[in-house]
This record gives C-alpha cells, structure tokens and sequence, in this order.
C-alpha cells in the first residue's frame, strides 16, 4: 500500500488495545508527554509524526530485502499498541499509566519499543523492568539526564535516570554514549561517577572501538534521545547539541550493543516534530527504528 494512503500504524503494523489478548515479535507504543521539557516542547506529537514516516518503510510479510543479507524480519510479528492516555498537567498521574502501559506491553511483546514523548518518561517506562535481574542501560544521549533538581522540580527530562536508581534496585549500570556541549551539571557528573556510570563523550569515539565502552552479556534497556544525532541531519529536537553522531555512527552503537547484550526494552525521545518541517527527522526516526529492530533480531539469531 502507497505511504499516503490507508490508516497509519507503525510500519502498517495491525493495531490491537492492551486490553486484548495478543503476543508479538516486537510491539510500539507511542507516549505523548513532554510537559517536563525546560526549552522547546513539542515532543508529544512524536509518536504520530513517526508513525506515518515509518508508513515509507512499511515491513511486507516477505521481510525486507537486501542484495548484501538477503531477506531480514521475515515473518516478523509486528503490533502497534496505540499511545497511553495520559492526563495533560498531572505528571505523577502520567507516570503511573505509563508504567501500568508499559508492563502491559512487556507481557504481550518480545521486544517493546517506547515512543516518546520527552525524556522524562524513561523513569516510568523503567519501572515496568523492576523485574528484571542486573538490568543495564545504555542510553545514547547528548546530555547526562542524571541532574537531582532542576528549577525546584525533580521530575524533568534532565532527571529520568536520576529518578529511576533511586527506586530500582535492580538498575545496576548506565553507560551513556555521546556526551557533548558547553554545560554539565557538576553535581549530576559528580553523583554518576561515584555510582559507577560510564560516561562516553563524543570525542571518545573519534578513536575508540565502541565495543570497549559497553556491557557484555546483560539484559540491556537501550534508551534513544535523538540529540545524540548532529541536529545538521536531525533538527527536529527541543536541545540541539552541535557535532552529533552520524547515522551510521547511531546504527553501529545500536548494532555493538544488541550483538553484544539482551535488548528487553527500547525507549526513544526528545523528537519535536514541528522544529523540521521537511519532515526528513520523522523518517530518520523511522529507520532507526528498523535498524533497532533488525539488531535484536539478529542477535537473537546468532548462536
């Protein structure tokens, strides 16, 4: 079916309520909330933008084929979950229906994908993982997000992460990868050290091999603000962070850390969809998305 033409599901996946019974390779759920956001907002209206970009990439029942891999995702089960109802200016409401969506999603999908929305609601979204032993995250990020306070308010984009190893006692890692700009909060700098994070800037990976910088063999919360990337190909972000990551720079992270670890959930945020009109953000978005998908899937299939 033609991108402009039917209803738009993620990738033309079939879209089932969290209230039925189903089970999927792979399922979305859009989480439009971005009233935590200190700079530009916007971010809410992501889950749709992405949704009819990802129409261009629509996944047939044959798979998607490459002369180089041959046939990828055949057979791949996708669903679109729909978004979480959420309440406009209640948070703390937010975060709960978030998180009751975000466990209920877990019990019908392989691997959940988490569409945002601001940053903010990887907090709750981590919650629904409080079962899971020695849980890792690795976020690509320009910022650190670990800040304590940010304008008296402890529930922002800036602190999701901060937020969520206070309650989790499972959380046992977070390595960040693409740390870059002018500002640092030194106290959110200073409180990750010391709780052992790994922090990766931007200038590390001019001559590293990413793989030095990432867990091995861990159950992995992979979490995706899109102002890691260069806002040059990525402008649709409510904190642009000049010298970002390539595309291909984002692909081989994503691709090292599924090779590497067990994906059990992926978030991605921070896209304000109005700040790019051409609308060449939202599609960057959506083949991130597909290359998320194709490397779990791939490392699912590596003995």
């Amino acid at each position: 079916m033609l991108p402009f033409a039917g209803i738009a599901t993620f990738f033309r996946a079939e879209s089932h309520a969290l209230d039925e019974e189903w089970h999927a390779d792979a399922a979305f759920l859009g989480v439009p909330f971005d009233i935590t956001v200190g700079y530009r907002p916007g971010a809410r209206f992501a889950p749709r933008a992405i949704r009819e970009a990802s129409l261009r990439y629509a996944l047939p029942p044959e798979g998607y084929y490459h002369p180089r891999h041959g046939y990828r995702l055949v057979g791949y089960h996708l669903v679109d979950a729909g978004d979480v109802d959420l309440p406009t200016l209640e948070p703390l409401l937010a975060f709960d229906r978030i998180t009751a969506a975000a466990r209920a999603v877990r019990q019908r999908a392989t691997l959940p994908i988490f569409v945002g929305g601001d940053h903010s609601v990887s907090f709750p979204l981590l919650r629904a993982f409080d079962d899971v032993d020695d849980l890792h995250v690795v976020q690509i990020d320009a910022h650190l997000d670990f800040t304590d306070m940010r304008n008296e308010t402890r529930y922002s984009n800036s602190s999701p992460f901060r937020r969520a190893v206070e309650v989790l006692p499972n959380l046992r890692h977070i390595t960040t990868i693409g740390l870059r700009g002018v500002r640092f909060d030194r106290e959110a700098v200073d409180a990750a050290v010391k709780r052992g994070h790994r922090l990766v800037f931007r200038e590390d990976l001019f001559d590293a091999d990413i793989e030095t910088f990432l867990p091995e063999g861990k159950p992995v919360y992979l979490s995706f603000d899109v102002d890691a990337l260069d806002p040059a190909i990525f402008p649709a972000t409510s904190s642009p962070e000049a010298d970002g990551l390539s595309f291909r720079e984002a692909v081989c992270i994503i691709q090292a850390t599924a090779a590497r670890n067990r994906i059990v959930g992926v978030d991605f945020v921070e896209m304000t969809p109005y700040l790019d009109t051409s609308g060449s953000s939202a599609l960057l978005a959506a083949r991130l998305l597909v290359e998320i998908m194709l490397a779990v899937a791939a490392s699912e299939q590596t003995p």
